[in-house]
């Protein structure tokens, strides 16, 4: 009889397609993660994972067993869930994939004030592409996903979050930093640093750019950057200019490393959103969460804004 746990294992490593980063990810070594898989092919005679290095794919056989793997967990989930109902409690995993910085910012405050309710839950963040939510979210690999893009589709549900707001990031000893503002034409000639192209952020600011007549061949852009953090530092260096979510600002700006360049003509906002398959079977912890996460969809705007403020005024 093949243990849970064990099963755990080959979904992570089917999932991440490397042991090393499957350890990672269930907090077990690199060696008991290959002990598990290797144990299952033994006892069933049967190649589960092609090798490539340190990367693997799954083998025929283990494509074919993974779709049964997936069913098996989420019905141990709800077994695990309906226990918990008898005994009047919450409990279980948490799974939320996230594609936005904004949401990285997010959702520990929230995951936190819905811990606070629930103690029993246990909260996991995966990050990745919104391309890899939206598929994730209809093969029903994941939940609930988090992303700055509206994901239509029939058998999904998605529904606003919060909104997020992106401004102008200039460094401390840069000519706009002590006046404070510029315009649209102004950014023409001025050294950018941009996200990648793919990217929600770099998306809003193209299109809100676009209205004003400046296109992307009009920029000077001197780095592209998969990372919101390594931007923000970019900018305190002195690489250049950009254009970031407030979040990802607010502590350079309290303590004073960068400054905040308003661009009046220029509102640059956009909504970030929480999905789910419709066919999913939630457990009692995920159902709560998603009307918590509604419940608290303005206290959420309120008090992002409202701690933002204070960053700003402490800087």
């Amino acid at each position: 009889m093949i243990e849970l746990s064990t099963l755990r294992v080959f979904l992570a490593a089917a999932e991440e397609k490397n042991f090393s980063k499957a350890a990672k990810r269930l907090h077990l070594s690199q060696s008991a993660v290959s002990q598990n898989i290797q144990a299952m092919e033994r006892a069933y005679d049967v190649e589960l994972f092609v090798r490539h290095g340190r990367s693997v794919e799954l083998s025929e056989a283990g494509d074919t067993l993974l779709p049964i793997v997936r069913d098996v967990l989420r019905s141990a989930r709800l077994m695990e869930d309906s226990l918990h109902n008898i005994k009047h409690e919450v409990g279980g995993e948490l799974l939320i994939a996230c594609s936005t910085s904004a949401g990285k910012y997010l959702m520990p405050s929230l995951l936190s004030m819905f811990q606070e309710k629930y103690p029993g839950v246990h909260p996991r963040v995966k990050v990745m592409s919104r391309e890899s939510v939206y598929e994730r979210l209809l093969s029903q690999k994941i939940p609930m996903g988090v992303s700055s893009k509206l994901l239509e589709h029939r058998d999904l549900e998605c529904q606003p979050l919060f909104e997020d707001r992106i401004f102008l990031i200039v460094p401390t000893n840069h000519p706009w930093a002590d006046y404070g503002q510029a315009t649209p034409d102004d950014l023409v000639g001025q050294r950018i640093i941009l996200r990648e192209e793919v990217s929600g952020t770099c998306e809003t600011i193209l299109q809100g750019l676009k209205k004003y007549g400046v296109t992307p061949d009009m920029l000077n852009v001197v780095m592209e950057l998969g990372n919101p953090e390594a931007i923000e530092m970019a900018v305190e260096r002195g690489v250049g200019i950009a254009f970031v979510s407030e979040m990802v600002a607010a502590r350079g700006l309290a303590f004073g490393r960068i400054k905040k360049v308003e661009v009046p003509d220029l509102d640059l906002r956009r909504m970030v959103y929480v999905a789910r398959h419709v066919n999913y079977p939630f457990t009692r912890a995920q159902t709560l969460f998603w009307e918590f996460a509604q419940n608290q969809r303005e206290n959420l705007n309120t008090e992002i804004w409202n701690s933002l403020t204070t960053f700003e005024s402490v800087a």
